[in-house]
């Protein structure tokens, strides 16, 4: 058991840190997509690949990435996946002045940073039970991801703003010491996970050992179904995600400002539904508000295509109908993955997390790059606008698989399924 609580100062280095590694995401998939765009003059087909190299590491590795993790220390894994990161990303801006970048330097540096990514995230969504008390699991994932949303407020709006005067890849010299300083916070947080919370290293478990997160899913009952909620849900949202830039910036003539200014007003609305999140849990059943956030999400996801309709009376509508989307879109969003992220970790048993959440990444993740190369090669078939609106009528139905939890939930199906490498 953890012995530093959510207001230690232990806490706090671990949440700046983490409030950096987000600042820093932001501000790279901005100028990532922007450099893409306007500088290498990707098409819809090169952007949906883009996004499929920095998402397909999920379905390669994603399985044994949680087995892996179960096995090692989460602050370690963590450390050195945010300077992989830090070191991968400062290779752009490096290419760009030696005049040698291109679409397949993009694709590489996002597959790599993909990849060091699942080992992060996994590592990261299994480390809150280790760092902080069980009573302090929902107020920390709630600071955490509240956090990271303020601290992305200012991120895409400034890196819209610095590339109006200097270009995009110099931005990514912000997006790569933002992930060494998480680094350095990282190596200053201190825990309490010992040997014993670690999986055992048996020689030829690693395929036992997936299979073990696999089931566990598969037979808990309100896991399962968020698992199926979140996969239909991201599939969906990484279609409206990918077509999204090229729509502000190449159908609608926006700049990179306004695209930034969009991501943050987004931002804006994530504070607002992680911080709505603890107090709805109050009055309402989880199922409720977890229900409640997916239809908001997917009501506002329809500003995207609303947009294109609303600019043929004004461009200054247009953009308000996107701002105003954003926000309501990750509202909804916030709301829900505040509360289903904390509902899996009470779930969970702790030498069973890394793989519990590498298995929900694989189902939920794995989707993406598929989607990303659906959105590129359904854009440019048969258009942006039509598309966008076939991912906003698939929204609408992630919220099927969450009905009925909290009927699971009171009828007390919500214990964890205990299997052999468990006990």
């Amino acid at each position: 058991m953890s012995t530093y609580s959510v207001t230690s100062a232990n806490f706090a280095r671990f949440w700046f840190g983490q409030t950096l590694s987000q600042f820093g995401a932001r501000i790279g998939t901005l100028a990532m997509s922007v450099t893409a765009i306007e500088l290498l003059h990707a098409d819809s087909r090169e952007v949906g690949l883009l996004g499929a190299a920095s998402t397909v590491c999920y379905l390669l590795i994603g399985l044994p990435a949680g087995a892996w993790v179960d096995r090692m220390f989460k602050r370690r894994t963590m450390m050195w996946a945010a300077l992989v990161r830090a070191l991968a990303v400062l290779v752009l801006p490096l290419l760009w002045f030696t005049g040698e970048l291109g679409m397949g330097a993009l694709y590489a540096v996002a597959l790599v940073v993909g990849v060091v990514t699942v080992f992060f995230d996994v590592g990261y969504q299994s480390y809150v039970p280790v760092l902080v008390p069980e009573e302090d699991i929902a107020p920390a994932n709630a600071r955490l991801e509240a956090t990271s949303q303020v601290s992305t407020l200012a991120g895409p709006a400034l890196a819209g703003l610095l590339m109006r005067v200097v270009s995009a890849p110099v931005v990514l010299l912000m997006d790569s010491l933002a992930y060494f300083f998480s680094f350095l916070c990282l190596t200053a947080t201190k825990d309490g996970e010992q040997q014993s919370d670690l999986a055992p290293r048996a020689r030829g478990r690693l395929a036992a050992d997936i299979g073990e997160g696999l089931r566990f899913v598969r037979d808990q009952p309100v896991i399962r179904r968020l698992a199926v909620s979140m996969g239909v849900s991201n599939f969906f949202a990484t279609m409206v995600a990918t077509l999204v830039p090229v729509l502000v910036m190449s159908t609608l003539g926006f700049d990179a400002f306004m695209l930034g200014l969009i991501m943050t007003c987004g931002a804006v609305g994530g504070v607002l539904g992680a911080m709505l999140a603890p107090r709805a849990r109050q009055r309402f059943s989880l199922g409720t508000v977890m229900a409640a956030g997916l239809l908001t999400a997917a009501f506002f996801t329809a500003a995207s295509p609303l947009a294109v309709l609303a600019a043929d009376s004004s461009r200054v509508l247009a953009a308000a109908v996107l701002l105003v989307g954003e926000f309501g879109l990750t509202v909804g969003a916030l709301l829900y993955n505040v509360t289903q992220v904390s509902l899996r970790q009470k779930l969970c048993p702790r030498n069973l997390l890394g793989r519990m959440n590498a298995s929900i990444r694989f189902v939920v993740w794995g989707s993406m790059p598929v989607a990303a190369i659906a959105a590129g090669w359904l854009g440019t078939a048969i258009g942006i606008v039509p598309t966008l609106w076939i991912g906003v009528v698939g929204s609408v139905v992630t919220v099927l698989p969450i009905l009925t939890i909290d009927k699971v939930l009171a009828a007390g199906e919500e214990r964890p399924v205990v299997t052999e490498g468990m006990r």
